[in-house]
Formats: C-alpha cells, structure tokens, sequence
C-alpha cells in the first residue's frame, strides 16, 4: 500500500480554513523511511504567505461559527474526532512508523492514545469553570475561563501523535482556534488528523496545518502578532528561540523541553519489578524522549547486582526495521544518527562499556539504527550524565546515601520527570518532595505518565503543564467581573 492509499490526502498542499492548497512557489521537502533510508513521498514546504492565512482564519473562525459555538458542542465534535481517529488507527499507526522510524506496535499505541486525548478533553470541555469569590457587601464577584484565542502548537518528531492530542485537543476543548506546526520529519499524521477535524464536522479555520521548515513556518508563527498563546515541545534551543519571538508581542508560551531523568534506586528496591522499567524508560522510541531515564542512579549495595541484570537485558535487546516491532526501531533521521553516535564513541573513549544490544539481520545499510549501548561507573559530572543525547544511551552511576542521591539527581540543568526505587514510604516522600522535577515516579516510571497527569518541567526543561486538566487551565486565561448591586 502506497502513503497516498494511506493517507487518503496529497500531502504536497497544507490545510488551511478548511481546504488543502499549495504552499506559495510549489515546494516540497522529502518524507524518509527511516529505516531504509528511502524518500517515500513529499510534504507541502509553507510559506510566510501560509502561516498568515492561516492565523487570519483562525482569527476569523474566533469571531464566527467556532467561536460562537457551547462548550458541550466543541466536546462534543471532540469526541467524534476521538471516534473517527480510532476507526484509522491502524492507518494512523502504519503511517507513524514509515514516518518516523517508530516500531509499529508503539506506533499502535500512539494512534489509541491521540483518540484518548481527544475524549478526554471532549469530556472536559464543558467543565471548565469559574469561581465566585466572598468580597464585600453588595458585591457580587467572579471569575470566567475564557480562550486565549489563536493558539499556535508547535510538536517535534518523535510523539507526534501523541503531543498532538495533548496540544490541539486541549486548546480546542477550551474554546482556541489553532494553527499546527509540525516537524518536518514527522508531518505525515498531522496532515491526516487535520482530514479527520474537517470530517467530524469542526468548522474551517478552527484547525490549521501548515508544514515546513522551523526557520520558514515556525519563526513566522512564533512571532506572529496575531498569535495569543504559544505552545512548543522540542529543544531547549528552539524553545528560546520560541520564547524570544513571543516576547516581543507578549505573548504567553507553554515549553516542554529537554530532560536528563534519573531513576534511583535504593539497596531495598524490588529488583525484579525494577530492573524491566529501568531500561524500558530509557529504550522506549529508541531513547528519542525527553522524560527518557537516561540516568541510573544505583546506591552501592546493589549497584553491581543492577549492573549484572541490565547487561542481561541489554545484550538481549535487538534493533531492527519498525516495521517488525522490533525492541527499538531506527532513529528519526541520518542527523540524529550521527548525533548520538558521537555521543556513543565518545564514551566509549573515556568511560567503561558495559553492554551492547544487537543489530536484526534485515536492517537495512543506510537505516538510521544504532545500538541500545549502556556504560557504568559514569561520573555525575561527565557530559554523557548531564546533556540530552535523544537516544538508547543509558549510564549507571552509584552512590552511597540518600544526600548523595539528591544532589545527583538534581545536579543537571534540567528537571522533567524522576523515578524513584524503594520500599521506604518515609523515604519516598522526602525525596518527592526534594527532588527538582516536574513528575516524580515512586516504584513505576511512566515516560511521561498517562494523559490525565499534568506533565512538564523546571529549569531548561521549561514551564507551564500538558496533559489533565491543567492544560486546559494553560489554554484558558481568567477573567475577573465584579458586580455592584447594593
């Protein structure tokens, strides 16, 4: 089956006010299978021209049908949305996987959970609701949630279905029109989504795609005067970058950035429940996530037993085509290969190798694989223990105490998502409460936990929430009216 057949759209034109058009000058830039190297189609290269157009209907659409329409209607169309999603979600997993590299079962799960987005903030759009607040006598006050207005939502590469349920969905079910930015190397299932809007009956303008490149679509969106609220997942870099454009129209910005999560695990951890989680956290999409738990901290009176039993897991694990869901899949781009595979002969150069996985025989020569690889007795200070690698690179770092474990733990410059590993409630609500991160897992790592739990970071991870309800919080802002009535 060809990407045309799958998609059922020409993915050369974007969306926008409800139709599909050429981006100005005809370009397009190529869609590569990861894991052949392949290009196996093109996508619509916008444009200046697009990105106003779209945030003119987006505007438009503010003023008129969307704009106008109830809460319960906008949850409603949500949840057809969530509806018609499901229906396509074995195409919506294909097309993620020849995307983006990603195995076709986690693809699976991806295409299930943006339609859980979609009926989770279905659901919540006609809850959110204002207080009334006790003030003086002969007053009566209150406050309204209302939409921000055009929300701009620009997601990367490797969630991209699932970052475009927890921003689109939440910023529609509060009542936004949107103008979507996806990444280059993943834009295929926005496209798709963006036909799934139109045919559950969301009204032109409330959802806009514009594909292309960050410096072209996403500059121009980023620093547009008719945006209200920005939201952006990817690189602490590009979300600076984000961040200064919108000062300039003052404009709020949700960024969920980089992390460099650590699990620690205690001498009285349960390591049969632990060991299988340690390394799935990190390997799952192949290390391309920023809650990934790329840091082990192990204290020392089981640091060589968890080494042991990871070697174990790692010397099983074996990369292959996504498309026979293999235990990791090939990085996004021949980039990021190349990215992390410095970052892997580098430690390979100054830290101790404890493990390797294994190439599948069908792995193709101009794939973008590379090995799940796994170094121990890591300093806390070495760049491999304190930058973002995006990739299946675990380190093991021991420690003696409780302290010890906080200032490892907290000693990098980002602060995401945390997993702890003890059976001491005492202890595990110390160190909930100390560690700097913005999720905190106690015997259980979610990657980012599931839809309902508000997820976001500190420091360079960013700020503001996604997912539950204080997404829909963040695409809302408070309006406070006082009444006088003797």
């Amino acid at each position: 089956m060809t990407l045309d057949e799958l998609t059922h759209i020409d993915a050369t034109k974007v969306f926008v006010n409800g139709a599909w058009i050429v981006p100005a000058g005809g370009q397009t830039l190529p869609v590569e299978n990861p894991s052949t190297g392949e290009i196996i189609g093109q996508i619509g290269r916008g444009t200046s021209t697009e990105v106003d157009a779209a945030v003119a209907a987006a505007g438009a659409a503010m003023e008129g049908d969307w704009g106008r329409m109830t809460a319960t209607e906008r949850g409603r169309i949500l949840m057809k949305m969530s509806a018609l999603t499901l229906a396509r979600a074995e195409d919506l997993a294909m097309i993620e996987t020849l995307d983006v590299g990603k195995p076709l079962d986690q693809s699976r799960r991806d295409s299930v959970a943006l339609a859980r987005y979609l009926e989770f903030y279905g659901g919540g759009a006609d809850k959110l609701m204002g207080t009334t607040i006790p003030y003086q006598d002969g007053f009566t006050a209150y406050t309204l949630r209302e939409p921000h207005g055009v929300c701009g939502v620009i997601i990367p590469w490797n969630y991209p279905m699932q970052i475009l349920g927890r921003g689109v969905g939440a910023a529609l079910a509060a009542g936004n029109a949107v103008v979507l930015k996806p990444a280059e190397d993943a834009s295929l299932s926005s496209l798709v989504f963006a036909a799934i809007a139109a045919e559950a009956g969301l009204p032109a303008g409330a959802l806009n795609v514009v594909t292309g490149l960050g410096t072209d679509v996403g500059a121009t969106l980023s620093g547009h005067a008719g945006i209200h609220h920005l939201s952006f997942t990817g690189s602490v870099g590009t979300g600076m970058r984000i961040q200064e454009a919108a000062a300039r129209n003052v404009v709020p910005v949700t960024l969920e950035l980089g992390g460099k999560s650590p699990h620690i695990v205690f001498d009285d951890a349960d390591l049969d429940k632990a060991m299988p989680v340690l390394v799935g956290a990190c390997m799952q999409n192949a290390g391309q996530t920023c809650s990934a738990a790329s840091r082990v901290l192990v204290q020392r009176g089981v640091y060589d037993e968890v080494r042991r039993r990871m070697i174990g897991i790692y010397e099983g694990l074996v990369v292959g085509p996504a498309i026979g869901s293999h235990d990791l899949g090939p990085l996004v781009s021949r980039k990021q290969q190349q990215i992390v595979q410095s970052f892997i002969d580098r430690g390979k150069q100054e830290l101790t190798l404890a493990a390797e996985g294994q190439m599948h025989p069908d792995a193709a020569p101009d794939g973008h694989f590379v090995l799940p690889t796994l170094f121990s007795e890591v300093a806390p200070d070495h760049a491999l223990a304190q930058q973002e690698i995006f990739g299946p690179v675990q380190v093991l770092i021991p420690f003696d105490d409780e302290a010890e474990a906080l200032r490892i733990a907290n000693g990098t410059e980002y602060g995401l998502v945390a997993g702890l590993w003890t059976r001491d409630g005492a202890r595990q609500l110390r160190m909930a409460r100390k560690l700097h991160s913005g999720q905190v897992f106690i015997n259980n790592y979610g990657a980012g936990g599931g839809i309902e739990l508000p997820f976001g970071g500190i420091g360079k991870s960013g700020h503001g929430r996604e997912k539950g309800f204080e997404a829909l919080y963040g695409f809302t802002r408070v309006k406070t009216v006082t009444v006088h009535h003797g």
